[in-house]
This record gives structure tokens, C-alpha cells and sequence, in this order.
């Protein structure tokens, strides 16, 4: 027999990794730090640089968009009223038909009426008429005139007599001293047992009628010394002037 072979396997063990060489890296240059920080630089210029431009086309396009809008033609639709409906056709509705009654006639009852008897007529006799009275004329009673009791007379004052404890204002209008207006205005006053005017009125004129409308008005401001008759006050009168000169 022919022997058998043997076959050696061989063994899985791996073998020892070799440890790893660090190489030292060069230094960077300052050649090399520059030239990395202008590429930064460019990188951030090109990138400032495209938002600038990306804004700067946005705000172009709002501006087309509001000139489109002003040049674009406002379109005006007139839109037709929408027709009212049509109101439904009513369908009639049938009346009943009334009959009318048959008419009834009742026969009236017969009425027996009695004749009245005739009015037998009475005559009665009239009193004869009385005689007429006699008209007896009365003579008029006579008339008595009423005569009112006379009026105390008024006691007249002179016009030098007349005392003041208050006088007229004597004011010249001015109407009358730019026309030179002058002239002296003669008043009849009635004073009463105050001292008081009661009645005052225009005995002669001055000529001018705005003078004595003034005299009057003032003549109203005045008050009187009471005169006395047996040592009662009494009313009296006075025809007093009231001189208006244009250098008093």
C-alpha cells in the first residue's frame, strides 16, 4: 500500500501589524496663511456681493410690478341684474256654487178694522173782549244836571319865588351847539306837595324843537322847596324858563 499523504494546514494566526510611521506635516508658510485668507476674503465679498444683487432684483421687481399695475387698463365688467322670478301661475280655485232658496210667500192675515165715528163738533162761547185801558200822559220828570265839584284852584308861584333843592341839568344838545342852536324855553310845571313835578308841558318855544324836548326832559331831574298855604303844603304852579345859550 502506498502510504497517505499529509498535508500541513496553514496556520490562521495572522502575522503582527507593523506599527504606523507619523510623518511630520510642514508648517504652513505665511505665503500659504495669506493666500487662504484672501480666499476667504473673496469668498465672503462674492457672497455679500449675490444678496446685494438678489435684494437689488427684488426691489426691481416690485417697481415693474406697481408700473404694470399703474399702465395696466382697469377692466370694467358690467354684470346684468339677475331677472326677478317669474311669479308662479295661480291655479283658481273653484267656487262652490250657491242656490238660491226657494222663495215662501205667506198669505197676510185678514185685519177687520172698525170705522171711527164721526167727531161730533162743540161751539164754545168767547169771552167778550176787555175794554181798552185809558192812557193816562205823565209829564217828564225834570233833568238834573250833575256838576262836578270844582277843582281846588292851584296856587301860582312867580317864577322869582321859586326855590330849588334840586336844579335842571340844563344840557345843551350836541345836534344844537354844532347847528347853533340858541334860545330860551318857557315850561309850565305843576309841583305837588313834595316838591315833586307832576305835570310839566311847553308854554312858549325857543324856536327849536330840540331845544324844548330837551327842556322838558331835564325839567323832570328838578326838585322843588314844598310851598304852604296855613302852614299845609299844598300843589302849585309856575311858568319857569330855561335859558340855552351855546357860551353858557
Amino acid at each position: 500500500m502506498k502510504p497517505a499523504l499529509a498535508f500541513v494546514a496553514s496556520s490562521p494566526v495572522a502575522a503582527p501589524a507593523r506599527p504606523a510611521v507619523v510623518r511630520p506635516q510642514p508648517r504652513p508658510t505665511y505665503a500659504d496663511l495669506s493666500a487662504g485668507s484672501g480666499r476667504r476674503r473673496a469668498l465672503a465679498a462674492g457672497v455679500v456681493a449675490l444678496h446685494v444683487l438678489v435684494l437689488w432684483g427684488l426691489s426691481q421687481m416690485q417697481d415693474v410690478r406697481r408700473t404694470v399695475a399703474r399702465v395696466a387698463p382697469v377692466v370694467v365688467r358690467l354684470i346684468a341684474p339677475a331677472e326677478p322670478p317669474k311669479p308662479l301661475p295661480q291655479t283658481p280655485v273653484p267656487m262652490p256654487t250657491l242656490q238660491a232658496p226657494a222663495p215662501t210667500f205667506i198669505e197676510p192675515p185678514l185685519i177687520a178694522i172698525a170705522a171711527a165715528p164721526a167727531p161730533s163738533l162743540v161751539v164754545a162761547a168767547l169771552p167778550p173782549p176787555p175794554p181798552p185801558a185809558a192812557v193816562v200822559q205823565t209829564a217828564p220828570a225834570p233833568v238834573v244836571p250833575v256838576v262836578p265839584p270844582p277843582a281846588p284852584a292851584i296856587k301860582q308861584i312867580p317864577a322869582s319865588a321859586v326855590r330849588y333843592l334840586k336844579e335842571p341839568r340844563w344840557t345843551m344838545p350836541l345836534m344844537s351847539r354844532r347847528l347853533r342852536e340858541s334860545g330860551i324855553v318857557h315850561l309850565r310845571v305843576v309841583v305837588d306837595a313834595r316838591g315833586l313835578p307832576r305835570e310839566i308841558a311847553l308854554a312858549k318855544s325857543s324856536g327849536f324843537t330840540r331845544l324844548d324836548e330837551q327842556a322838558l326832559q331835564d325839567m323832570r331831574g328838578a326838585r322843588f322847596v314844598p310851598q304852604t298855604e296855613n302852614g299845609q303844603p299844598v300843589e302849585w304852579e309856575v311858568i319857569t324858563p330855561l335859558s340855552y345859550e351855546l357860551d353858557r
